[in-house]
């Protein structure tokens, strides 16, 4: 029997049925992870897994499902399993060798590994590990990490000219990464987690949006770039027709001349980052219920983030469907050079930029348009903070002095008890 998990609703653990007879449920989320329901309602999550291509089929028991959300369950498991695929045997206990263990074979060795293996688009936070961390401490002990020593680290990237906030992520993923070695037993302590973070000014938090103005250039570039290429494979195709060659799919036909423009539609009205943009997948679209998922496997935080689909929204990704023939597990705008994950757009994005004069306008920025506009329009800031996937409220705060009528209220109490 197989089944979906979610943590609340029909398809929720505690939604499982008691039969009276002890049976397993296969998640359908995550490879080989099952729950077991005991005769008595007990339940349990264990993972399925071979030592060996010829062993037989053994279940690790990874704990109840009263402790283990299903998200921990999933973890749990894919790290079992990521274990048991780099050769290690995760049923047996963890010799103690880890105050001799070195920064830098934890980090490429144990956590790397586990990372990749969870979030596909761990290689750029891993290679900013490395060169920011490599040359100076990655030969250290763990145990012999010291907070001063990162503190004069600190103080070097930003003589250097570093912005606070590029320092703060930084150090953010490498504590990370040493939180997880304390979790999951490699190591017994975090030698960092006294080190605080670099306080962050306004001018290195300062976020980017459209104006109306940009609004209208950029949408009006992109038409204009659409009616463009249309116009050239046109005036391409007589030239085919006329040497008796076989002329190219005609555009006219088509809703959209190529992915930039759906793309730049799904960003603006998701917030979605642009790697987890270049991961979507048609099965992550519910046209029905007008919900676009993004996949904790694909999403920075690691958190599965649901976002109700405009009608803008739905009609674009309605249409470039109906023109992909996009279906399941493919992705939704796939590399048109190799048909796999894109890694970049930044030519076409560029001259789009460049033809409808927006400066300084990043594609990430297109998260912070998206959560602006929100804010501008009086949703709470909690919503915004659910939507884009923050783990942190802090996270959203920059967005709050967007709403001007949250201050002038306070102004207009004040103001009530003064003439009162």
């Amino acid at each position: 029997m197989k089944q979906r998990f979610t943590q609340n609703g029909k398809e929720s653990v505690k939604s499982v049925k008691i039969t009276g007879k002890g049976y397993w449920i296969t998640d359908e989320g995550v490879l080989n992870l099952r729950l077991y329901v005991g005769a008595k309602g007990i339940k349990t999550w264990y993972v399925g897994y071979r030592k060996e291509p010829t062993s037989a089929y053994q279940n690790h028991k990874l704990g109840s499902a009263d402790v283990l959300t299903v998200a921990e369950a999933r973890e749990t498991a894919k790290i079992f399993l990521a274990r048991l695929a780099l050769g290690e045997d995760p049923t047996k206990k963890k010799e103690k060798t880890k105050q001799a263990l070195l920064l830098g074979d934890f980090i490429n060795n144990t956590y790397s590994p586990w990372r990749l293996s969870i979030y596909k688009a761990a290689t750029k936070t891993l290679g900013m590990m490395q060169s920011q961390f490599g040359n100076t401490f990655y030969s250290r002990p763990i145990n012999e990490l010291k907070v001063a020593d990162f503190y004069a680290w600190c103080s070097i990237r930003l003589e250097q000219g570093r912005k606070a906030t590029t320092v703060n992520k930084n150090i953010v993923a490498l504590k990370a990464a040493l939180r997880w070695g304390v979790k999951h037993g490699y190591i017994d302590s975090n030698p960092l987690e006294k080190l605080e973070l670099l306080k962050e000014y306004d001018s290195a938090t300062k976020v980017r949006y459209l104006s109306s103005e940009e609004r209208k250039s950029l949408f009006a570039a992109l038409s204009a770039r659409e009616e463009t290429i249309r116009a050239g494979r046109d005036s391409h195709n007589e030239w085919l027709k006329e040497r008796g060659e076989r002329i190219l799919p005609n555009l006219k036909e088509s809703a959209f001349i190529d992915h930039l423009k759906p793309m730049v539609i799904v960003s603006l009205n998701t917030g979605i980052r642009r790697g987890s943009l270049f991961q979507l997948l048609w099965s992550d679209i519910n046209f029905q219920e007008s919900n676009l998922t993004i996949r904790s496997t694909s999403e920075k935080t690691g958190k599965l983030v649901h976002i109700p689909m405009s009608p803008t929204l739905k009609k674009t990704l309605q249409a470039w469907k109906d023109q992909t023939n996009g279906n399941g597990d493919n992705l939704v705008f796939p590399s048109p050079v190799t048909g796999n994950v894109m890694n970049n757009c930044k030519k076409a994005w560029a001259s789009v930029l460049k033809a409808a004069d927006i400066r300084d306008f990043r594609w990430h920025d297109m998260r912070h348009d998206f959560a602006s506009q929100l804010v501008m329009r009086g949703v709470d800031l909690n919503i915004v903070r659910e939507l884009l996937g923050h783990s942190d409220l802090k996270m959203t705060l920059r967005y709050a002095h967007l709403a001007p009528e949250n201050k002038m209220r306070a102004v207009e109490l004040l103001d009530n008890e003064m003439e009162g």
